[in-house]
């Protein structure tokens, strides 16, 4: 926004000498009516200005209000805990209200949806306005907002899918890219549009809350820029530990119980390096906490990833006993939460973590065990206050790396190209990655969208692939949910695309419990396989419902699974179907169980997951992945490991997903390699590595051919499926079976 456009708001800030108190683009402190909703302010709105006055960023608020008028990209840099995810947001919406929000509202992107609810509520209270009014939020599944909303909170995978329909996010006058510094595919992927975005709209400003160490990254990418620096919280007492401490998981342990049996004041905060240790230590926690002395206060475990919800409202309250001690759990997803807590007096942090690594050369990812960057550390130290103490469990001289590496360097980036792809459509430039991807990425996301009929002979998307754009999901279960349209078999691939599209839908028990929560398991399990399995759970779920017998909760208690995944997966099926009928694809009519849709829904599967093939070598499980010939088995949780025993396993398999670093499939069903043939792009299986698995495909395809060459691509007619005894049809075998 120029100067010209607003001569009012310069002034106010030339004739001041110093800052004004709560509203400088205008509005003053004595002003009793809020200038968002024209009511008078509540007496808890004072309360909450006195409290926002007294953070860190507060004292920068001059500085930042000279540089927002002035610039149109300007960076804010500081750790945790200085108010900046709250407060500048705010500050934000008073100067697109001081221009009457001709150019816009205010958009601030969070990198977790819990985060993005949980800072809209506070944000709505500091303001005192009503949440899905004047402030509101935006998460996969659920939008709280109005016409009348002027500050939006959402995810960053949202603000991009909202690019789709708005390419130049021109509903916006101020984006706010937060939490940067995590460096997720969707931040980097809009801090590289909005940098052509910003040439084709001056008005836009854009505002990207970061840690210092991606802040010189930041510079080079975009020149000169002003960076407001925040100053830092008192830092706590460091401790290092001596050495590199492997066996860190028990060390936080009874560093926990060691706190606590000294009876100094405080809440205890641990960073784990996965969900699954967290869920362990809270365990053995409670064990032990029963078995504290009686002159020490009640230890009380608390698990706090964002995964979990409602992260804020836990922190901020205080405990139910003032003679209880509370351990919050947490990853590094917890980093960027704690910054409203004030009884958190210990931080320990373990140093590492766990993520997932996606390898482009045998399209799998695999866990590995990284240490945390030197951002992270600062982070971390910053939760406790100046009379507090940060354990770091790992030598003071550990070489850390200084930033958190770029997930788009470690991830599959095909929807990221199909998303880009679809912004060419849209008139926009090349994405300007802080990053570029890894150029083997970068072919084989080509080379997997070419496979699945996404792209036409010149590299641009083909009517297919804008389709697939459209519909939320990974390209593979896009292209299979399409695929169903053709094989009138909608209503069951909905099913199965929302229940692997939710967190997994099965409890792990304790181990009194495992034998009983087998057999719940099994009631569901159809011989077909795991992504029937699926449908069986969804189906029994949804007839509960209706027929209201137990509650929602109580019915996935006695059966030992996750009632919340279940409910995300209702909303997920909800949310696609609305889709297909924007898009005018046709949804059809249920037939779960006959031995035509059995067929179909296996063909669908096949059109889209025609990548991920394997074949029992030997009867024993040991299967042969087709793609880059790997050996691998079923992971023990599915139908095939629980029932392997007693019916034996199936030679050609379909799964949905390969990990690396466990060697398993998971989500596995059996296939004909008849009906493989059929579905497969022909140009697909000439590319296949040689194998053994591969000449029992072309003898099956063409046994004269087989021995002789492959030059012929023509595909002959299949005329019937081995294993189902159904009619195949013959479709056509040029890039897909849709044309």
């Amino acid at each position: 926004m120029s100067a010209e456009i607003n001569p009012s708001v310069a002034d106010v800030h030339l004739e001041s000498e110093e800052c004004p108190g709560e509203d400088s683009f205008g509005f003053g402190d004595d002003l009793e009516l809020n200038q968002f909703d024209g009511l008078p302010f509540s007496s808890r709105y004072y309360k909450l200005l006195k409290e926002r006055k007294a953070l860190p960023v507060w004292k920068v608020r001059c500085q930042f209000e000279d540089a927002l008028i002035n610039n149109q990209l300007l960076i804010v840099s500081g750790t945790a805990k200085t108010g900046r995810s709250t407060q500048i947001p705010q500050w934000c919406a008073e100067f697109c209200l001081s221009s009457q929000y001709q150019h816009g509202m205010v958009v601030c992107t969070q990198t977790n949806k819990q985060q993005a609810v949980d800072l809209a509520l506070r944000v709505a209270d500091e303001m005192d306005v009503n949440i899905g009014h004047e402030v509101g939020y935006t998460i996969p599944l659920e939008t709280c907002c109005c016409s009348d909303t002027v500050l939006r909170y959402c995810t960053d995978d949202m603000l991009l899918r909202e690019m789709m329909s708005d390419p130049f996010l021109e509903h916006y006058g101020v984006i706010i890219i937060n939490q940067a510094h995590e460096r997720t595919v969707s931040t980097d992927t809009l801090l590289g549009l909005l940098k052509d975005i910003l040439l084709q709209r001056s008005e836009l400003r854009v505002v990207v809350l970061t840690v210092p160490p991606l802040t010189d990254r930041l510079l080079r990418h975009y020149g000169s820029i002003p960076i407001i620096n925040l100053e830092a919280s008192h830092a706590a007492e460091v401790v290092h530990c001596n050495s590199s401490n492997k066996d860190y998981f028990y060390s936080a342990l009874r560093l926990v119980l060691e706190i606590h049996r000294t009876k100094e004041w405080g809440d205890v905060v641990v960073f784990f390096s996965s969900p699954e240790e967290v869920h362990c230590a809270h365990s053995i926690l409670q064990k032990e906490s029963t078995r504290l002395g009686g002159d020490l206060e009640q230890l009380l475990p608390v698990i706090l990833f964002p995964s979990q919800g409602g992260l804020l409202p836990v922190l901020t309250e205080p405990p139910a006993s003032t003679k209880s001690r509370r351990v919050f759990l947490s990853t590094q997803q917890g980093e960027d939460v704690w910054w409203d807590t004030q009884s958190v007096n210990f931080v320990i942090d373990t140093g590492v973590q766990k993520k997932m690594v996606y390898n482009p050369r045998v399209r799998a990812s695999s866990e590995v065990l990284q240490p945390i960057s030197q951002s992270q550390a600062d982070i971390r130290k910053q939760l406790c206050g100046p009379t507090g103490k940060c354990f770091c469990l790992y030598p003071e001289e550990s070489m850390l790396p200084a930033e958190t590496p770029p997930q788009i360097l470690e991830s599959n980036i095909t929807p990221t190209v199909l998303f880009l792809k679809r912004m060419e459509i849209a008139g926009r430039g090349q994405c300007s990655f802080i990053d570029r991807p890894d150029p083997e990425g970068l072919m084989q996301a080509l080379e997997e969208l070419d496979y699945l009929a996404a792209l036409d002979d010149d590299g641009n998307l083909s009517e297919i692939g804008i389709i697939m754009s459209e519909i939320p999901l990974e390209p593979q279960m896009a292209k299979a949910l399409l695929a169903s349209c053709e094989f009138d078999c909608v209503s069951e691939m909905l099913t199965i695309a929302a229940m692997l599209s939710a967190p997994s839908c099965f409890l792990e028990p304790s181990a009194a419990m495992t034998h009983e929560a087998v057999q719940c398991h099994r009631k569901f399990q159809h011989p077909e396989g795991d992504h029937f399995t699926l449908i069986n759970i969804y189906n029994a779920f949804k007839q509960n419902q209706r027929e209201q017998y137990l509650t929602a909760e109580k019915w996935c208690q006695e059966y030992f699974l996750n009632c919340s995944a279940l409910k995300t997966a209702d909303a997920t099926r909800a949310e696609l179907t609305d889709t297909l009928n924007r898009i005018e694809l046709p949804i059809s009519e249920p037939s779960f169980g006959t031995k035509t849709n059995t067929l179909n829904i296996k063909r669908a599967l096949l059109a889209g997951f025609f990548m991920q093939i394997a074949r029992d070598v030997d009867g024993s499980g040991n299967y042969f992945i087709l793609t880059h010939k790997h050996m691998a088995q079923v992971h023990p949780f599915s139908s095939y490991g629980a029932q392997s025993h007693k019916m034996g396993l199936p030679e050609w398999v379909v799964f949905n997903e390969y990990t690396l670093s466990e060697n398993c499939m998971r989500t596995v069903s059996e296939i004909s390699p008849q009906v493989f043939i059929q579905v497969a792009p022909m140009y697909f299986f000439y590319n296949l590595p040689p194998s053994e698995s591969k000449d029992i495909l072309q003898d099956m395809l063409d046994p004269q051919e087989s021995k002789g060459g492959k030059e012929n691509k023509q595909t002959p007619s299949v005329s019937s499926d081995a294993n189902s005894g159904c009619a195949a049809v013959t479709p056509s075998y040029d890039r897909c079976v849709i044309q």
